[in-house]
């Protein structure tokens, strides 16, 4: 089966999610420590999912608006295809705050791990924009890959601050 390019709205969509969701996972992985494994892997779980909803919902509403109408059922599904990376955003953080409950791992550990693969991935998104882009990753990749965790990070740093 023959893939086809995304177009550049799609895409956009598609990074956007990306970013929101593991911005807001991570938000959700920080207050966790001293909680119990099931408490955490249901606060991961359902943050993945209820941005997802959101999401969904708000970027279909914004494109109804572009658009001047209302969204055919295609569009729709669009929509939800383009917010999936919200919702894989938590999947890894969950796995190994589950192999805290398992007892694999120390769940303060786990959380850590989870904390450090949610900025990784973050982080790691520049060189995806950077090949969609048809160029090669370079320093400058690397330091704009940094930034934009600095930049995550001081956004969760701020949410947490003003709401826990």
């Amino acid at each position: 089966m023959k893939r086809t390019a995304i177009d550049p709205e799609n895409y956009a969509s598609r990074i956007s999610a990306y970013v929101y969701g593991n911005i807001l996972v991570l938000a959700a992985l920080l207050p966790l420590n001293n909680t119990s494994v099931a408490h955490a892997g249901l606060v991961v779980i359902g943050t993945s999912i209820s941005t997802f909803v959101a999401h969904a919902f708000a970027e279909s509403v914004g494109r109804s608006a572009r658009a001047g109408r209302a969204l055919t059922t295609v569009e729709r599904i669009q929509e939800l295809r383009d917010s999936v990376p919200v919702l894989t955003s938590g999947l890894i953080p969950a796995a190994v705050v589950g192999m805290g409950g398992l007892g694999w791992i120390d769940l303060d550990i786990a959380l850590l791990l989870a904390e450090i693969w949610v900025v990784t991935r973050i982080a790691g998104i520049t060189y995806v924009i950077t090949r969609m882009r048809g160029e090669r990753p370079n320093r400058g990749t690397l330091i704009a890959s940094i930034a934009l965790a600095a930049v995550a990070v001081a956004i969760v740093a701020i949410k947490l601050l003003l709401t826990h």
